[in-house]
């Protein structure tokens, strides 16, 4: 079943279900695919569809930070249940273990020695680990690494 399926049949679950928080995040994921769908007359596979899926979850996390310096725990609350909620559509993210081991195979491949080859670095990784783990967390091990 495809991305795209698994979030038209949960969203009928979960109107079933009276889950607001989980309808109305399905309903804003469905949004962003139809919006890109019309605009670049293309159909997005489920690989399109999780990049859109980590932008919205990028997007609620800059949400989260900004309402917790204004001290909203409100609204920190309901911006986390919907990265809840989006993060449910990606796939399983590798453990830190698995990422460290990536990562220096990355570096040994293009003979990274210092910071300065962290360009070089960044553009494999994010090839190898797209979907499963996010550009902050391969930013911060390139930095270890090389650091």
């Amino acid at each position: 079943m495809s991305l795209k399926e698994q979030l038209k049949e949960d969203l009928k679950v979960a109107m079933r279900a009276k889950e607001i928080v989980k309808r109305d995040c399905i309903r804003a994921i469905n949004t962003m695919i139809k919006q890109i769908e019309v605009d670049e007359r293309k159909e997005l596979n489920d690989e399109d569809i999780i990049k859109l899926i980590q932008r919205g979850i990028k997007q609620r996390e800059e949400a989260i930070s900004q309402y917790k310096a204004a001290s909203r725990d409100d609204l920190v609350q309901k911006e986390q249940e919907q990265v809840d909620v989006f993060t449910e559509y990606l796939p399983q993210q590798v453990s830190d273990e698995e990422l460290e081991t990536g990562m220096k195979e990355i570096i040994a491949q293009v003979n990274a020695t210092s910071m300065k080859d962290m360009g070089k670095v960044m553009g494999q990784a994010t090839k190898k680990f797209a979907g499963v783990a996010d550009g902050k967390r391969i930013n911060e091990m390139t930095k270890k690494l090389l650091g």
